[in-house]
Formats: C-alpha cells, sequence, structure tokens
C-alpha cells in the first residue's frame, strides 16, 4: 500500500511539475512564428512550437546550446539561461534563404538538412495552400521533382529518379503504407490520403533501406498529417479550418473541417473532406490521337456505344471520395508524448480510363473496366520519450494496424461475364526508434521492425443477365508475408564543416502461400520463400560556411520479392503459363549521388544533384522448369513454363537542378529541371529504355509574396519522348500515346501556363484563385492513359476560427 501511494505520489508530481513556456516572434513585426523547432544535440532533445509560436522547453532545461530552426528565418542558437532572461522569449530575423531546415524523414528524428548527405524535398504548407492540390499525388506533383502519372482520375502513381510502384515507399506519420500486393505496373494507393489533413511532406530522395527497409529504391515519400496542439493557458485551446474549393475542369466539389481541442495534457483534432469529380475536361489544343469521342451504356440489355456531345470529355473518369482522422494526444510530462490516430478514407467505384480507350477491331473492347471502392484504415498508436537514458536520449514506438482493399471489374464489350477480383490486406507494423548523443561528435540512432501481411484475395464471375454469381479465379493466392529488419547509423562530427554518416540494416523476410487449384490446375498447394538481405549506406556532409553545402552519399538498397511477384498465377498469354518460385531473392540498388547548395548574398539559391543508380537481381518473367519439365499440360495444352526471376538489371542516371532567386519587394524566381536516362532488361533479355524514367520535366515560377498578398504565374512543362525512346512495353500501347508522322507511338512534348492567387483578409478568413492550362492546352503527361485537365478555373474560401 506504501509503495501505491509512493508511486501515485511521485506521478503526481511529475503531471504538475513546472514548466517552462516561451514564446518566439518575428522581430519586426512581433507576430508569432508558427512551428519553429528547438533541438538540443547533446543529449538528444527537440520541442516543436505550436500554431500560436509558444512551447514548453522544461525537458531542455540547463541545455547550453539549444539550436532554433523556423522556414524563412535564420537559425538561432541560444542557451537555456539566455531564452529565460529574455524573458521566456525568442526573437528571429527574416532571411530569403538558409540551408538549415528542420526534416524528419532521413533518420525519423528532427534534424537540420545540412547534416543530411540525401537530398531532400520539403513541400511547405504555404505552398500547398496556395496551389490546391486535388489529391496527394498531385501534391507530390507540386514540388516538380516528383513526376506524376495517371491511369484515371482516381489515380496518381509517382515516380522518382527512374523507379515506381513497390520500388518507392509510403510512409504516413512514421507507418509504412507499402503493402504485399504493391504491384510493379502503376498503383493509386497515394490518392487515399488527404492532402487537406497533411502537415508536412517530405521526398527522400535515392536509396534509404537502412532506415526504411524494402522498396526504398528510388525514393521514400514521408507525410505528416496535422497532430494535435496542446493548450498553454487554462482555458481550452480551441481552433479550427474550414474551406470549400471549386473547380471547372472537372466540376469539382470539395468542403473540408477540422477542428482542434487542447487542454494542457490532452488534445484532439478531427478531420473530415469530401470530393465529387466530374468526368474531366481535356484541353482543346493538341494531339488528335487523345480524343475519344464515345463511351460504352447498357440500354435495354444491349451493350450501346454512345457518341458523345463534347468530345473533350473523359467518359468515364468520375468519382468521388471521402477522408476522415482523429487523433487524440496525451502528454502527461515534458518526456512522453502519447498519440493514437485513426485514418479512413474511400472511393467510389471509378473507371480505369485507359482501358476504356482500347479497340478491337476499331470498336471498343470493353464494355466495363473498372477499380472498386479503393478503401484505407488505419489506427496507429505511438509513444515518444525524451530523457538522458543509459540506451537512448530519445525513443519512439509505432504500433499500427493497416486494412486495405481494392477491387478490379471487367466485362467485354456484347459479353454477359462480368468478372471481379478482390483483394484485401490486413498489414500489422510494430517499429521501436531510437537515437542517442555519444559526445560531441557522434550520434547513434538505431531500431527494429516488425511487418506482417495477411492478404485474402477472391474472384466471382457474375451474369449480367440472370444476375448469379459462380466462383472465379483470385488474383492471388491466399497468403501471409512478414519482414523482420534491425538497423543502426552513426552521424560522426569531425568538425563544425565536416560530417560522417554511416548505418547498415540486416531485413528477414518470409512468405507463404496457399493456392486454389480449381482454376489453376498445378501440381501443389503452397509455397513458401524464406530469404534475408543485407544493406548499407555511407554519406558526408561538408559545409565550409553558412552559404555552401556539398553532400556525398553512397548507398544500396532492396526489395524483397511480395505475394505480388511470387504468387500471382495466370497464363499471360496463349501457349505459356507462370508458376510460382519460391526461391526468389531480393532485389538490389547501389546508388550514388553527390549534390551542392549554395546561396549568392541571401539572393540566389543554386542546388544540384547528380546520381546513378544500378539495380541488380531485378525480378522479371523468364523460362522456368516445374518438376523438371519446361512445358507442362495446362488447360489442354502444352504450355511453356515461367515464373518470376532474378534475371535482370537496370541503369538509371540523372541530375536535378533549382534556382531561386529573390528579388526587391516581395518579388521571386524559381525553376526546378529534372533529367534522367534508364535501360532496363526485360523479360526477353532485350535491353529497353527504362518505363519509369520520365522524360525531362519541370517547373518555372515567378511570383510575388508580401503581406497579404500571394501571386505566382508558372508553367509546367515535359519534353519529347520519341518512339525509337519509348521502353520496349510502352511502344505498342496505342491507347495512349499520340502516333508520330511514321505512324509510331510517341509522347509529345508539353508545358501549360498558369496562374495562382491568395488573398488574407485576416487570419481568419482567406481566399484563393487560380486559372490552370491557360492556353487550354490538350496534353498527356508521359506513360499516362488521361489526358491532364485543359482550362480550369479554381476558387477556394478558406476560415480559421
Amino acid at each position: 500500500m506504501r509503495q501505491i501511494a509512493i508511486f501515485c505520489f511521485m506521478w503526481f508530481g511529475i503531471i504538475h511539475a513546472q514548466a517552462q513556456h516561451i514564446s518566439i516572434t518575428d522581430k519586426n513585426t512581433k507576430e508569432p512564428i508558427a512551428k519553429a523547432r528547438l533541438i538540443r544535440q547533446t543529449p538528444k532533445a527537440y520541442i516543436i512550437a505550436n500554431e500560436d509560436g509558444k512551447a514548453d522547453i522544461s525537458n531542455l532545461r540547463g541545455a547550453k546550446k539549444i539550436e532554433i530552426f523556423a522556414l524563412g528565418y535564420k537559425a538561432l542558437v541560444l542557451s537555456y539561461d539566455q531564452i529565460v532572461a529574455d524573458g521566456n522569449s525568442i526573437q528571429m530575423e527574416t532571411v530569403n534563404y538558409n540551408l538549415n531546415k528542420v526534416v524528419i524523414s532521413a533518420n525519423k528524428w528532427q534534424q537540420s538538412q545540412s547534416e543530411v548527405p540525401a537530398q531532400i524535398e520539403s513541400i511547405t504548407t504555404k505552398e500547398v495552400t496556395l496551389q490546391n492540390p486535388q489529391t496527394a499525388a498531385d501534391l507530390l506533383g507540386i514540388s516538380g521533382k516528383v513526376y506524376i502519372q495517371k491511369s484515371q482520375q482516381g489515380g496518381g502513381s509517382p515516380m522518382i529518379r527512374g523507379f515506381a510502384t513497390n520500388r518507392l515507399l509510403y510512409t504516413v506519420d512514421g507507418v509504412r503504407m507499402n503493402t504485399a500486393i504493391f504491384r510493379g505496373g502503376n498503383i493509386q494507393n497515394v490518392i487515399s490520403l488527404d492532402p487537406l489533413a497533411i502537415q508536412q511532406t517530405e521526398v527522400l530522395f535515392g536509396a534509404n533501406s537502412v532506415i526504411y527497409g524494402s522498396d526504398a529504391i528510388g525514393g521514400v515519400m514521408s507525410f505528416r498529417t496535422l497532430q494535435p496542439q496542446l493548450a498553454f493557458e487554462d482555458k481550452p485551446n480551441i481552433r479550427g479550418n474550414a474551406l470549400a474549393r471549386f473547380s471547372t475542369a472537372n466540376n469539382e466539389r470539395t468542403g473540408h473541417f477540422d477542428v482542434n481541442i487542447g487542454w494542457k495534457r490532452w488534445a484532439m483534432i478531427t478531420s473530415f473532406s469530401a470530393n465529387q469529380y466530374d468526368h474531366l475536361r481535356q484541353g482543346q489544343h493538341g494531339p488528335t490521337d487523345y480524343l475519344k469521342p464515345f463511351f460504352v451504356q447498357r440500354i435495354d440489355s444491349i451493350d450501346r456505344i454512345i457518341s458523345q456531345d463534347d468530345p473533350l470529355l473523359q467518359i468515364p473518369s468520375a468519382y468521388s471520395q471521402t477522408n476522415f482522422m482523429q487523433k487524440i494526444r496525451f502528454v502527461p510530462n515534458e518526456r512522453w508524448d502519447i498519440e493514437y490516430g485513426l485514418h479512413f478514407s474511400e472511393t467510389s467505384p471509378y473507371g480505369r480510363y485507359d482501358r476504356h480507350t482500347r479497340l478491337r477491331n476499331g470498336i471498343a473492347r470493353y464494355a466495363e473496366w473498372n477499380y472498386g471502392p479503393q478503401k484505407w484504415l488505419m489506427n496507429n498508436l505511438s509513444m515518444t520519450h525524451q530523457g538522458h537514458q543509459t540506451i537512448y536520449d530519445q525513443m519512439s514506438v509505432r504500433l499500427a494496424v493497416q486494412h486495405f482493399e481494392e477491387s478490379r471489374i471487367d466485362r467485354t464489350l456484347n459479353r454477359n461475364d462480368r468478372n471481379t477480383q478482390v483483394e484485401k490486406v490486413v498489414a500489422y507494423s510494430a517499429n521501436a526508434d531510437f537515437i542517442k548523443s555519444l559526445g560531441e561528435q557522434h550520434t547513434v540512432n538505431y531500431g527494429a521492425e516488425i511487418v506482417q501481411n495477411n492478404v485474402v484475395s477472391t474472384g466471382k464471375i457474375t451474369d449480367i443477365q440472370t444476375g448469379i454469381d459462380i466462383a472465379g479465379p483470385a488474383r492471388y493466392p491466399q497468403s501471409v508475408w512478414r519482414a523482420i529488419g534491425i538497423h543502426l547509423n552513426d552521424k560522426y562530427t569531425i568538425n563544425q564543416q565536416f560530417l560522417i554518416q554511416a548505418g547498415v540494416r540486416y531485413n528477414r523476410f518470409l512468405l507463404d502461400a496457399n493456392f486454389d487449384t480449381t482454376f489453376y490446375p498445378f501440381p501443389f498447394t503452397q509455397a513458401q520463400l524464406k530469404n534475408g538481405a543485407l544493406t548499407g549506406s555511407l554519406g558526408a556532409v561538408y559545409t565550409p560556411n553558412e552559404q555552401t553545402v556539398i553532400r556525398a552519399n553512397l548507398g544500396t538498397a532492396f526489395r524483397a520479392p511480395n505475394v505480388d511477384d511470387m504468387g500471382k498465377v495466370f497464363d499471360n498469354e496463349p501457349g505459356t503459363v507462370t508458376v510460382p518460385n519460391p526461391n526468389l531473392q531480393a532485389e538490389y540498388a547501389y546508388n550514388f549521388d553527390i549534390g551542392l547548395a549554395h546561396i549568392f548574398d541571401e539572393v540566389v539559391k543554386f542546388d544540384v544533384s547528380a546520381y546513378y543508380t544500378i539495380l541488380q537481381n531485378a525480378l522479371v518473367r523468364r523460362n522456368f522448369t516445374l518438376n523438371g519439365q519446361d512445358s507442362i499440360v495446362y488447360d489442354g495444352d502444352l504450355s511453356q513454363v515461367q515464373a518470376i526471376q532474378n534475371a535482370a538489371v537496370a541503369n538509371v542516371y540523372g541530375i536535378q537542378a533549382n534556382i531561386d532567386i529573390k528579388f526587391a519587394q516581395g518579388f521571386f524566381f524559381s525553376t526546378s529541371l529534372n533529367f534522367q536516362q534508364g535501360k532496363e532488361e526485360l523479360d526477353n533479355g532485350v535491353i529497353s529504355a527504362s518505363r519509369h524514367a520520365a522524360p525531362f520535366f519541370g517547373i518555372a515560377k515567378l511570383g510575388y509574396d508580401k503581406n497579404k498578398l500571394q501571386l505566382q504565374f508558372y508553367s509546367q512543362f515535359q519534353g519529347k519522348r520519341s518512339f525509337e525512346d519509348l521502353a520496349v512495353e510502352e511502344q505498342a500501347k496505342d491507347e495512349i500515346y499520340a502516333k508520330d508522322n511514321n505512324g509510331n507511338n510517341f509522347a509529345p512534348a508539353w508545358y501549360t501556363l498558369n496562374a495562382k492567387a491568395s488573398y488574407h483578409f485576416s487570419d481568419k478568413m482567406s481566399v484563393s484563385s487560380g486559372i490552370e492550362n491557360i492556353t487550354d492546352q490538350r496534353y498527356r503527361p508521359y506513360s499516362s492513359g488521361l489526358s491532364g485537365a485543359g482550362r480550369n478555373f479554381i476558387l477556394l474560401f478558406n476560415t480559421r476560427f
């Protein structure tokens, strides 16, 4: 009883320990600076100010050196005693550019970007507010450094440094989003995220498997959603945001609200968005090959081809989506921060537009080709502890359960059989990450990860005349995919100008699959895969002065074979049959990149990166043997046996360059340019241009940003990709490309001219508007089956309370 009383007394004392509140403001305007970061290096600790520029720095008590960062402000270094002596107030000076932005994605902890060997792009909330992206894929695209492919309006498949789909990694609040059925073809899972509920987006370029494990070959896209904000006074911190957005190219109607209620120890935030998009209208001026002036409609039990009144409409491409997020945060004292998050997203069914443009004998091939509702549900519990412990200064533990559901529905024109395949994945994950300062020179971060995906796949065939369902072939076997990994990374600061970073990770992956041989009569019902992968990295950062950073990074990355690789069983063409191969190993990428960033007189910022990546053991389909035989009787025919195998290589190299210029009186200019080339080995051994290495692309902006007004005139553009330079597998895709003078498929160069404006009537109310594709160009991004929007008028009303 005495021990219980002592424990309760100690816990009460911890919760009610004296807090040390500070305020961070602009030195000139005295306005609060939201989201400023305060970092202590030894022992490691960090604090983030709230929207009012207030923070509790009790956990930094006694620190001799506290680094203070805020976007658009000169970094400061103060001691705890200096802050207290200045009346618990920090005043910061504005600066056009600095190289000390705080990033998280590099090692999952707060650190200055100037200490990271890899290239990182941060997409600011201010830029997102002005650009008004409709989806999370569009949000990535506004950076000018991530190329977005779309096969339908409800889509968006990022391409980064010549890689895409299951060779890129998504994380949401530190939780891995990739599943065991992420395929090599284009995927649209990123649209499950709500761009209006995202607080910070970072793109980490290049090989990053040491920290993130499988799939982080081309890059990592890290999304941080809105965090509940505490109160620093006795009254609750109640604030909210509501907006309505309209756009004409797809008759968009979007509504969103989020509400934060915070007390001193507890806080919660609720976010909800609803989006409605009609069929997307493309531009008037461009290739006629992109026009499809018909659609299929079933009338009186007959498939009829209907001529469109407006041939610029891309029918069917309409869809709707809802997103909901609920977070609850508990901060019992300055050392613990506990947060629970619930995320839910669901789309309506939507047409895969590129399939609806396919022809057979001059007429539509499909009457139906749709994705069913795409659903995503995540429960996430995170616990962060800051304290000078023996084995760590900071600890973060994340436990998550995600539910994914997707489906495919297709029916050939004038056929009664509708094929439906439904895939469901339950993804469990547990991560523990630690960081420890070992004196002034060494900072070590390490951790462990456990992931399990349970895959359930079903198929059915429906007679649409009678409504009778019968069992059909499933896309995947019933499977369990597991991965266990541990990693260690050390940052060694040699002096104030030079640091080295090295890391290593070992991953073990296992896959158990059970096959239904009703439709695929193979002489087995089970397959297993057990293997491992070892990766490492070595990087250096040289900072000769506050205006220059030189970085170099050498790293390896891997992608573990998943259910889509090993278990997708099908007769991909007459006379062949693909069977499982349990002897697969991980794909390995070897990447080197080097970068330079320099600021000239606080007016011009120049940043360039060059990279080269080699992918070995790439998974491709090749001839195989089953029970010692290269052919088997399948569905009554003697068929060549094939399987996915580690048998190919790919090479990608490129340059990314950025220039930012600040003129007088709030005017600025910026441009981002991307050049990449790639070669890959195909299923038949032929060397081809890499499918996911986009043509030259970029963005150029001229803008004005001062006081309450933001104006921006910008152009997005893409270079030509000729027939000879297309990937071999792309050359025959008549439905998505234009025709050159020889009648061959190619991707024409294109550009758009756009204008955006935003005006803040007060800190509570603003309005944004814009005109996209002013000249109404008809263009189609490389490898996309859907044309971009024609001339598009946008209007957004936003109110805060």
